[in-house]
């Protein structure tokens, strides 16, 4: 009795064992590609058509980072880097959430700035990561003004070519005066109101997608946004799963929106934050190539 016994706790334990390693295989098999989906880098290119462009511009290309979180594609982000390369950019936007407040790492987003202006001229504005961790912020502040990156907090610059010029203007993200949404979107409002409007073509960076119908309001001709993470989860056919500030099925995920002359446009981002991966969702660069109409 005891040795059919002890052959029954035999077979449990080999049946058990067995369970556990073709769950594991399982496991792997489902999860290796969606490890390589977020390390795998896009590239998507828009077409942007404006009656108001200078002739000088047709053509200009703009690429986009946004929303790093400290994430790394490859040592020193070279991956990054030469997929930044070889859009050929005229100049980077970084809109914001270049570090991740839960996991700073000041010295890794230097890496990849230090290497960034080397490729193109570069401009910045603040995300809500950033203005959550103010000290932090201003060591990276410093460090991103010390390689050369324009640092935009609701300030406006001239961009050049053969004597033609359009407007950049970048926005700190409204995490700066506190969480609730009425007041972040009357800031908004507020520095959007405190630019002289002319009929210049004008380019937004602003790290908020779903403030969109303020900058459609103001008249802004493109802006680039990123923070929803393209809604972490990309379902078929219907876009994101949830996105910061817009929730389930969000409105403003990823892509090219329109609304009267204004068009936004939102990158997926790169790197994770609260959620450590993403699903149907790769890491992207945005390309915006602005064609005179």
């Amino acid at each position: 009795m005891a040795e059919r016994t002890e052959k029954q706790s035999n077979k449990k334990r080999w049946f058990c064992c067995v369970f556990a390693v073709m769950l594991f295989a399982v496991c792997a098999v489902a999860a290796y590609p969606i490890y390589v989906g977020n390390k795998t880098l896009e590239t998507h290119e828009y077409k942007i058509e404006s009656e108001l462009l200078p002739v000088a511009f047709d053509g200009y290309k703009i690429a986009q980072v946004s929303d790093l979180h400290n994430a790394e594609f490859g040592q020193g982000n070279k991956n990054l880097l030469s997929e930044l390369a070889k859009t050929a950019a005229d100049v980077i936007l970084l809109t914001g959430d270049l570090i991740d407040s839960r996991k700073t790492n000041v010295e890794k987003a230097l890496q990849f700035v230090e290497k960034a202006v080397e490729i193109a001229p570069t401009y910045y504005v603040t995300g809500n990561h950033e203005e959550r961790i103010p000290e932090t912020y201003n060591l990276l502040k410093t460090g991103l003004i010390g390689f050369g990156v324009t640092v935009l907090e609701n300030e406006g610059v001239w961009l050049e070519k053969e004597g033609a010029r359009i407007r950049l203007i970048g926005l700190k993200d409204p995490a700066c005066v506190g969480s609730w949404n009425a007041e972040q979107e009357g800031y908004v409002r507020t520095q959007l109101n405190a630019f002289v409007w002319g009929e210049e073509y004008t380019v937004l960076l602003s790290h908020r997608p779903e403030l969109f119908d303020l900058y459609a309001e103001r008249g802004v001709d493109l802006v680039f946004s990123g923070h929803a993470h393209g809604g972490q989860f990309r379902l078929p056919k219907m876009g994101g799963l949830f996105a910061p500030d817009q929730g389930f099925f969000p409105k403003y995920d990823a892509g090219l929106y329109e609304k009267g002359r204004t068009k936004m446009l939102v990158s997926r981002g790169l790197g994770n934050s609260l959620f450590p991966f993403r699903v149907n969702n790769n890491p992207e660069i945005v390309v915006a190539v602005l064609c005179k109409k």
